[in-house]
């Protein structure tokens, strides 16, 4: 008997400087992903801190491509702070965690799965934003 193959839990994790609008950061999601080869065709979710739970252009972003957005605590994401690509200071020193998108879109995917989560987009960042894609694996059931 072949175990089956479930397809991965991705899901985008963002932060954003305030006002950031919904097209900047679909154009930096699209450039990143189209960077590493993927498309937004099977992400599940999209995930940030509880700080922007209500920033507006990521509730249109998450509403223009019919995905949920989740947010976490500072604590919830700090935890994930061994994975994470880069420490930034500025990021503690304003939320509370060393980075928001990496550690977010972790935190999601692992919750999503049951199973850990592994980045498969390290932090991609503009001016405005950072995303990070994470990945994990469902357990066939």
């Amino acid at each position: 008997m072949t175990a089956t193959r479930t397809a991965p839990i991705l899901v985008i994790g963002l932060g954003c400087r305030r006002g950031c609008s919904a097209q900047a950061l679909r154009a930096l999601i699209e450039q990143s992903l189209a960077r590493a080869g993927l498309t937004l065709d099977g992400v599940q979710a999209l995930a940030s801190i509880d700080l922007k739970r209500d920033e507006p252009g990521l509730v249109q972003l998450a509403a223009q491509l019919g995905l949920e957005l989740e947010v976490f605590s500072a604590a919830q994401l700090d935890r994930y702070a061994p994975q994470l690509s880069h420490h930034s200071a500025i990021a503690y020193e304003q939320t509370g965690c060393f980075g928001i998108a990496e550690s977010a879109a972790l935190a999601l995917a692992e919750q999503l799965a049951g199973t850990p989560a592994s980045l498969l987009v390290t932090r991609q960042h503009t001016a405005e934003a950072t995303f990070a894609l994470a990945c994990a694996r469902q357990n066939p059931r």
